[in-house]
């Protein structure tokens, strides 16, 4: 006989309830109602009310826009980090970005978007004396940044485009694109070709390639991207190691996934 009262019966045991609620509502990957938390995962209203006030309280879950639905808060997406970070899986993800940038003898970087901006996770210096330094933990815009747009590109169309009505497009150089139609076109193309540029977008005299890095669901989970001086590699330079970007980004995603 189950030693397990709430086995016997099918019912998720109390300590673990929380814990489901988060994973079930980072799994969805969009802001999601009560309601549906709670058909998901066979809870009573009432129960799943009492977890999402105590889990936005603590700031591991936040209510979306509309004031009903929610998404991960600030706690729940550090964990993420903090989780991608871990020693055994951290020195593995970077022997593989080592040995893509020692290939391409440029600086390479894996970034994880934020709420606000993509967050550089990890990152191997080019051995040029002649480089950008951005160290791990530098925030970096969504719209003019290879691994910003990468990541944009990604959205729904839906929230693609409330983030075009509500984003000020900053220009960093004469080369951002800030205007909404432009940028989101240039978004379709980056679906199309399943890969990202920053043609001095950001930085006056860097350009950029990044591709994504895909969870089990094939969402961008992070991106993996290459920059340089185009006194050393021009943007078309850098295209010529796609082939090697994209089986990187594959191994880093069977990684994480692991």
């Amino acid at each position: 006989m189950s030693e397990d009262p709430a086995a016997e019966t099918g019912q998720i045991p109390t300590n673990l309830r929380l814990l489901l609620l988060l994973e079930e509502l980072a799994r969805v990957g969009k802001p999601v109602s009560p309601a549906d938390l709670g058909l998901a995962l066979g809870l009573p209203k009432p129960t799943v009310h009492r977890l999402l006030n105590t889990a936005e309280s603590e700031g591991f879950v936040q209510r979306d826009l509309d004031g009903r639905s929610f998404g991960p808060g600030r706690r729940l997406r550090r964990l993420s980090v903090n989780t991608l970070s871990s020693l055994n899986v951290r020195t593995a993800r970077v022997a593989i970005l080592t040995a893509v940038a020692e290939k391409i003898g440029e600086t390479c970087n894996i970034a994880t978007p934020d709420r606000e901006a993509m967050r550089y996770l990890d990152r191997v210096e080019t051995k040029w004396p002649l480089r950008i330094q951005l160290p791990i933990g530098t925030q970096v815009p969504f719209h003019c940044t290879a691994s910003g747009k990468m990541y944009l590109s990604s959205l729904k169309p839906s929230f693609l485009d409330r983030y075009l009505a509500a984003a000020v497009l900053n220009a960093r150089t004469q080369h951002s694109l800030t205007e909404p139609a432009a940028l989101k076109s240039e978004l379709e193309q980056v679906r199309h070709n399943g890969f990202s540029t920053d043609n001095e977008e950001f930085m006056e005299g860097m350009v950029a390639i990044a591709v994504p890095i895909l969870d089990d669901q094939e969402r961008v989970l992070a991106t993996l991207s290459v920059h340089s001086p185009v006194q050393r590699q021009d943007l078309s330079a850098l295209q010529t190691h796609l082939p090697l970007l994209q089986k990187a980004a594959l191994d880093l995603s069977a990684l994480l996934l692991d």
